[in-house]
């Protein structure tokens, strides 16, 4: 199952984008032996729309745009499922193991997510109840995403 993580906005040359790929790459190496591999990252423009709802109308239609249609939706949202890291891998392997081709987790923009974005989520997943910068909660996802990989390997890494 491909994996495939779509933001607004774009991260700068530095420790944020360093720390992001080195997970991601750890991800796509784990996930390799789980079917959970290549992991992709899109990054859509931050809208110049007057008013917030315009602009998360108009990040979300460039947004999904980028994403296959074949693809389960995941939407970070504050008002999402907060779950455990176990519970994070074993909603991963449900989709791959119930033959979702990808999965896409969508993060947005400084407003989040349009109620139609929302509205198409196959999962709502918060990353807790603090606001995170973006580029601290594409880190966060991003490790996430390789604990759950080994998690769901049998790896010691994650240690509960």
């Amino acid at each position: 199952m491909r994996l495939l993580i779509a933001a607004v906005g774009r991260l700068k040359q530095g420790p944020e984008r360093d720390l992001f790929r080195h997970y991601l790459g750890r991800t796509e190496m784990a996930g390799n032996k789980l079917g959970l591999a290549p992991v992709t990252v899109v990054e859509v423009p931050e809208s110049r729309g007057p008013t917030p709802a315009a602009r998360t109308a108009a990040e979300a239609m460039v947004m999904l745009g980028k994403v296959p249609p074949s693809h389960k939706l995941v939407c970070l949202d504050r008002e999402g499922d907060q779950l455990g890291s176990a519970e994070f891998a074993k909603a991963i392997s449900g989709f791959r193991d119930r033959g979702a081709p990808g999965l896409a987790f969508l993060v947005g923009g400084a407003e989040g997510l349009a109620p139609e974005v929302l509205a198409r989520a196959d999962l709502k997943l918060s990353l807790g109840p603090l606001t995170l910068p973006h580029g601290l909660a594409r880190i966060v996802l991003a490790e996430q995403l390789y604990r759950a990989a080994t998690i769901l390997a049998g790896h010691p890494y994650h240690r509960a």
